[in-house]
């Protein structure tokens, strides 16, 4: 075990036809928590202000049980362009073996270029917890209560 990792998982992966000699997800240092995700794009996609759209990956995963994939921004191109994952984060099942696509968003000024093999968005893998619901006629009290939105302040 390495210092700061908590746990491996092996994932299978498949590249898909749109896929084929790009690189696979990948940390970029010893210490990051997510794999980053490249757009499998056959052109370049103009993505216009305050639009939306679907960036294919050119990969589908099939997770062990017990584990998720969340999709989750980058924050490079949320804070210089503007560009972020609309569900975020988005959740790939245990079960699910379609591609992995992610949903992009343009809150900044300018139409963002999405190119082929560039940086979109990171996968996080993560192990899964099952609530179980306890119906009760009450909660325990707290401090905070029912104090909603902004109840504790700003500083």
């Amino acid at each position: 075990m390495n210092e700061g990792i908590a746990a491996r998982v092996q994932v299978t992966i498949m590249r898909l036809r749109h896929g084929f000699e790009m690189d696979l997800p990948a940390y970029a240092t010893p210490g990051s928590a997510g794999m980053d995700l490249l757009a499998a794009l056959d052109n370049t996609l103009s993505l216009p202000p305050s639009k939306r759209t679907l960036v294919p990956t050119g990969i589908a995963i099939a997770l062990p049980p017990g584990f998720e994939a969340q999709i989750r921004p980058r924050s490079g191109l949320a804070i210089k362009h503007g560009v972020t994952c609309l569900n975020s984060p988005g959740t790939i099942d245990t079960d699910y073996r379609g591609e992995i696509g992610v949903i992009l968003i343009n809150h900044g000024e300018y139409t963002f270029e999405i190119k082929r093999g560039m940086r979109i968005a990171q996968v996080v893998i993560s192990p899964i917890t099952r609530a179980e619901w306890v119906e009760r006629n009450s909660l325990n009290i707290t401090k905070r209560g029912l104090g909603s939105f902004g109840s504790t302040g700003v500083d």
